[in-house]
């Protein structure tokens, strides 16, 4: 496949990412750091979130299993999953980690259980759908300059 189709094909899954709500303006804001001393930035970046977060998953997994629950714990490993889902522009993690939230404050082992089945899906569906995305981004080479969503 020649460049400019591949580039094309590029911008279209980009473009479907936010328009699917899987990405927000933050990851924007990362393509806009990258430059030609370091080509790889936002894919660097989310390989960091990826690598970061699957050790918050372990925690948040452990805690959910203790009893009682410790909503308290609970609520803190979610806030610090929601500010690096943020870090990247993770929109539909984020609104989950929020929404686990408002269930560990308000009590609710159950809401937070099912919130994270939801979380542990939008986290994997974005991951795919990134590492197609970075994988495409190889093979048709540095692009010109970050640009809004439509």
């Amino acid at each position: 496949m020649e460049k400019t189709q591949l580039r094309r094909q590029l911008a279209n899954i980009r473009q479907s990412l936010f328009d699917q709500g899987f990405l927000d303006e933050q990851f924007v804001q990362l393509e806009e750091l990258q430059d030609d001393a370091n080509p790889n930035f936002v894919e660097e970046i989310v390989t960091l979130y990826y690598r970061d977060s699957s050790r918050l998953i372990l925690s948040i997994e452990q805690a959910l299993q203790k009893s009682p629950l410790d909503f308290n714990k609970l609520d803190a490993l979610m806030h610090q999953f929601k500010g690096s889902s943020s870090s990247i522009g993770a929109k539909k993690v984020k609104a989950e980690c929020t929404q686990l939230r408002e269930y560990c404050k308000a009590g609710s082992g159950e809401g937070c259980m099912r919130t994270f089945q939801q979380l542990k899906k939008e986290y994997t569906t974005l991951r795919k759908k990134l590492e197609a995305y970075f994988q495409l981004a190889r093979q048709a080479g540095p692009i010109e300059s970050a640009c809004r969503p439509k």
